[in-house]
């Protein structure tokens, strides 16, 4: 029997912690937009406390509200309720993590300085690697490998004092749109278990969603952090391109793939995205590409001054009626609070598509193929070999690669020249449809998402709705190249107006 989370052994079945003495109210730090709001931590019920942000639980460690320790065993416990149903964690590292947690309580103690994260427990995706810790990327040739140092940007969590519970599952080396591989399996959408929750960070969009996990860290290539975090309701967050060091990923620093990709975070709550940015932003000598711009904190945004573009179609794949209500629905919360809010788009969508396909069929897939066999791997799973048979199918000449790198230069000057004239912030669907069923034979549409990649911009995922038949329904919010600020305050401003992340998975 192949090895999965079903079959790990987890910590035992605990009830929540009742001994948390829970009295302070901690008052959240959020935006001015809801800077009015404050969270307490619930005292009569334990399963609604796991729910709370990252930055609360911070905040409470701090006060001495709560232990770190007891906020690990807690998050064990609420991962052995769920996982078994999701398939959403596929390792854990119970010693270490409960050894971290110790010795944050004794540093809080002893009266030192803790980091922004000192004592949170959070989780990461099983494509970047973990000192220590199986780190596969999904991939059968790494099923035991240990890696020896933590991806770049998980050493910089680490030293912000988060303490790693456990991994979460990926696709294979992050190239399929469903979350699956031939070592751990399949993970399902905590909405519906037949429904996929998207890919390929499905893992660490499911397990936060449900309180598994308070945040996680993920990858986005071409849309891996958004569409899941819009499958399952929860706020993700990829960085403008460079912005964040690649190292220690599973599609490593370098070449026209690696430009795509970003690390970043996947939470429930707004302010926890704002939180994590600066501690994995910046310079890194293992990743010479990554550039060292500031970062503007969003609390210094004035709504009044932005223009808002939106657009609830891209020409290519026309959304789910609820995702066009839901897109038209936040561009009219923002109209009275911003400078103004037009239907307007930047277009190209389908040049963005044809530069990724041009691009990644440029050597017939060997860049993957080598990566594949360096990582040992033999056999693949079905949706990588679907997807390395495709651009092998079709391969690029090399006057077509030529004219796709000058596409790309085109479309990245058209998309702020269209800025420029028009917008500071862009609204948008994720993708056009609701979490598939895992059965389903239908295109997932990455047309969205994988235009924000391309021409390198930041965007922030958040839920403003739900659908008819019960699925969340997420919604882009882009703003230009190093401005996350602005996205991130406009979000702040629609999680407060609309509600974000809810707890209203069936749970079971």
């Amino acid at each position: 029997m192949k090895p999965s989370p079903h079959n790990l052994t987890y910590i035992g079945r605990r009830r929540f912690i009742r001994s948390f003495g829970l009295t302070a109210i901690l008052t959240s730090r959020i935006f001015p937009a809801i800077r009015a709001g404050s969270s307490r931590l619930n005292k009569n019920s334990d399963t609604e406390s796991i729910f709370l942000s990252a930055a609360q639980f911070a905040r409470g460690i701090r006060a001495k509200s709560f232990s770190s320790t007891e906020l690990v065993e807690a998050f064990f416990a609420r991962i052995a309720k769920v996982n078994p149903t999701l398939n959403a964690v596929c390792a854990l590292d119970p010693e270490r993590a409960r050894t971290e947690a110790k010795k944050a309580d004794a540093l809080l103690a002893s009266g030192s300085t803790p980091g922004p994260l000192h004592g949170v427990p959070i989780t990461v995706k099983d494509s970047l690697d973990t000192e220590g810790l199986v780190t596969t990327g999904g991939t059968t040739g790494r099923a035991k490998f240990i890696p020896v140092r933590d991806a770049t940007a998980v050493e910089r969590l680490r030293k912000a004092g988060a303490i790693i519970l456990g991994k979460t599952n990926t696709a294979e080396l992050t190239l399929a749109y469903e979350t699956d591989n031939l070592i751990y399996g399949r993970t399902n959408n905590p909405f519906d278990p037949q429904r996929s929750p998207g890919g390929s960070s499905g893992g660490s969009a499911a397990i936060v969603s449900v309180g598994g996990s308070p945040l996680d860290l993920a990858t986005d290539t071409a849309g891996s952090i958004r569409v899941p975090s819009h499958y399952c309701g929860v706020a993700g967050l990829k960085p403008t391109s460079s912005r964040v060091s690649r190292a220690g990923n599973i599609l490593p620093p370098g070449g026209p793939v690696a430009r795509w990709t970003q690390p970043g975070p996947i939470a429930r709550r707004i302010e926890d995205l704002a939180l994590v940015l600066p501690i994995i932003a910046g310079p890194d000598p293992r990743d010479p590409d990554v550039a060292n711009n500031p970062i503007q904190n969003p609390e210094t945004v004035d709504l009044k001054k932005l223009r808002i573009a939106f657009l609830t179609s891209n020409g290519l794949f026309k959304p789910a009626p609820d995702i066009i209500k839901a897109v038209q629905t936040a561009a009219g919360a923002l109209e009275t609070h911003v400078l103004s809010v037009e239907e307007k788009s930047p277009g190209s969508f389908q040049s963005a598509t044809q530069i990724i396909s041009a691009i990644n069929s440029a050597d017939a897939g060997e860049y993957y193929r080598k990566l594949l066999a360096h990582y040992g791997t033999i056999n693949l799973h079905p949706n990588t070999k679907v997807f390395l048979d495709g651009i092998a199918s079709r391969p690029t000449s090399p006057a077509q690669y030529a004219e796709a790198l000058d596409q790309w230069s085109d479309l990245q000057a058209k998309a702020l020249e269209f800025a420029r004239a028009n917008a500071d912030i862009i609204l948008c669907p994720v993708c056009s449809s609701l979490a598939p069923k895992h059965s389903s034979k239908a295109l997932i549409d990455y047309s969205y998402s994988s235009y924000f990649n391309v021409v390198g911009w930041p965007v922030v995922t958040l839920r403003v709705g739900k659908s008819s038949t019960g699925l969340p329904i997420s919604i882009q919010i882009t703003a230009r190249p190093w401005k996350e600020h602005e996205a991130l305050a406009v979000a702040a401003f629609l999680e407060s107006a609309l509600g974000g992340w809810q707890k209203d998975f069936p749970e079971k």
